[in-house]
Protein backbone atom coordinates (compact mmCIF):
# COMPACT_ATOMS: atom_id res chain seq x y z
CA UNK A 1 0.00 0.00 0.00
CA UNK A 2 2.56 2.22 0.55
CA UNK A 3 3.46 4.60 3.37
CA UNK A 4 2.23 8.30 3.92
CA UNK A 5 4.87 10.65 4.49
CA UNK A 6 5.35 14.87 5.18
CA UNK A 7 8.06 16.56 3.63
CA UNK A 8 8.70 20.12 5.63
CA UNK A 9 10.84 22.49 4.14
CA UNK A 10 11.24 25.93 5.27
CA UNK A 11 8.90 27.92 3.02
CA UNK A 12 6.47 24.70 1.69
CA UNK A 13 5.12 21.39 3.30
CA UNK A 14 3.41 18.63 1.51
CA UNK A 15 1.98 15.39 2.04
CA UNK A 16 2.94 12.17 -0.41
CA UNK A 17 2.87 8.75 -0.64
CA UNK A 18 5.50 6.29 -1.44
CA UNK A 19 5.26 3.16 -3.42
CA UNK A 20 5.57 -0.23 -2.12
CA UNK A 21 9.59 -0.29 -4.12
CA UNK A 22 12.22 -2.13 -2.22
CA UNK A 23 13.92 2.01 -2.43
CA UNK A 24 10.50 3.32 -0.89
CA UNK A 25 11.09 0.51 2.31
CA UNK A 26 14.54 1.58 2.61
CA UNK A 27 13.89 5.28 2.67
CA UNK A 28 10.88 4.34 5.43
CA UNK A 29 13.45 2.17 7.33
CA UNK A 30 15.64 5.54 7.38
CA UNK A 31 12.57 8.10 8.61
CA UNK A 32 12.49 10.96 9.78
CA UNK A 33 15.64 11.83 6.82
CA UNK A 34 16.67 15.49 7.44
CA UNK A 35 19.03 17.23 4.40
CA UNK A 36 19.46 20.43 2.22
CA UNK A 37 17.31 21.34 -0.74
CA UNK A 38 18.51 22.01 -4.11
CA UNK A 39 16.69 23.19 -6.99
CA UNK A 40 16.71 21.90 -10.84
CA UNK A 41 14.40 24.04 -13.01
CA UNK A 42 10.93 22.91 -11.24
CA UNK A 43 12.30 20.08 -9.47
CA UNK A 44 13.30 20.03 -5.86
CA UNK A 45 16.03 17.16 -5.03
CA UNK A 46 17.87 16.47 -2.02
CA UNK A 47 20.29 13.58 -0.65
CA UNK A 48 19.34 11.00 1.23
CA UNK A 49 20.83 8.21 3.31
CA UNK A 50 20.09 5.54 0.78
CA UNK A 51 22.28 4.21 -2.06
CA UNK A 52 20.33 1.87 -4.20
CA UNK A 53 20.37 0.66 -7.64
CA UNK A 54 17.40 1.22 -9.46
CA UNK A 55 15.21 -1.54 -10.82
CA UNK A 56 12.46 0.71 -13.15
CA UNK A 57 14.30 3.45 -14.47
CA UNK A 58 12.33 6.15 -16.55
CA UNK A 59 13.81 9.32 -18.23
CA UNK A 60 10.41 10.92 -18.45
CA UNK A 61 8.09 11.70 -15.52
CA UNK A 62 4.74 13.35 -14.62
CA UNK A 63 3.83 15.88 -12.51
CA UNK A 64 3.68 15.38 -8.51
CA UNK A 65 6.12 12.03 -8.96
CA UNK A 66 8.82 11.76 -6.53
CA UNK A 67 11.34 10.05 -7.60
CA UNK A 68 15.03 8.17 -6.66
CA UNK A 69 18.17 9.43 -8.41
CA UNK A 70 20.80 6.63 -7.66
CA UNK A 71 23.49 9.14 -9.35
CA UNK A 72 23.35 11.56 -6.05
CA UNK A 73 21.42 9.48 -3.82
CA UNK A 74 18.52 11.95 -4.05
CA UNK A 75 14.70 12.29 -3.63
CA UNK A 76 13.31 14.33 -6.23
CA UNK A 77 9.92 15.81 -6.54
CA UNK A 78 8.78 16.78 -10.13
CA UNK A 79 7.02 19.64 -10.15
CA UNK A 80 7.26 21.01 -13.75
CA UNK A 81 9.88 20.98 -16.57
CA UNK A 82 13.64 21.00 -15.64
CA UNK A 83 16.03 23.09 -17.41
CA UNK A 84 16.48 19.62 -20.08
CA UNK A 85 12.92 19.54 -20.39
CA UNK A 86 10.78 19.59 -23.89
CA UNK A 87 7.60 21.51 -23.74
CA UNK A 88 5.41 20.28 -21.09
CA UNK A 89 7.24 17.42 -21.05
CA UNK A 90 8.94 16.53 -17.48
CA UNK A 91 12.93 15.20 -18.17
CA UNK A 92 15.27 14.38 -15.60
CA UNK A 93 18.95 14.97 -15.48
CA UNK A 94 19.40 11.44 -15.75
CA UNK A 95 17.03 8.17 -15.36
CA UNK A 96 14.83 7.87 -11.97
CA UNK A 97 12.69 5.27 -10.70
CA UNK A 98 9.30 7.09 -9.47
CA UNK A 99 9.29 5.98 -5.83
CA UNK A 100 5.67 8.02 -5.28
CA UNK A 101 3.26 10.68 -5.89
CA UNK A 102 2.92 13.93 -4.01
CA UNK A 103 -0.82 14.15 -2.74
CA UNK A 104 -1.15 18.21 -2.08
CA UNK A 105 -1.07 21.26 -4.45
CA UNK A 106 2.19 21.90 -5.99
CA UNK A 107 1.71 25.63 -6.16
CA UNK A 108 3.75 26.16 -2.81
CA UNK A 109 6.90 23.76 -3.92
CA UNK A 110 7.77 27.12 -6.60
CA UNK A 111 8.67 29.05 -3.45
CA UNK A 112 10.98 27.05 -2.16
CA UNK A 113 15.16 27.61 -3.14
CA UNK A 114 18.28 25.94 -2.95
CA UNK A 115 19.33 25.64 0.59
CA UNK A 116 16.58 25.60 2.64
CA UNK A 117 16.44 22.47 5.03
CA UNK A 118 13.87 19.55 4.37
CA UNK A 119 12.47 17.29 6.76
CA UNK A 120 10.51 13.64 5.75
CA UNK A 121 8.72 12.14 8.08
CA UNK A 122 6.21 9.58 8.32
CA UNK A 123 2.67 10.59 9.01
Amino acid sequence: MGKRIRIKMESAEIEAKLNDSKISSKITEKLPIESTVRTWGEEIYFEIPVKESIDNPVKEVEKKDIGYWPEGNCFCIFFGPTPVSSGEKIIPASEVEVIGKVLSDIEELKKVKSGEKVVIEEI
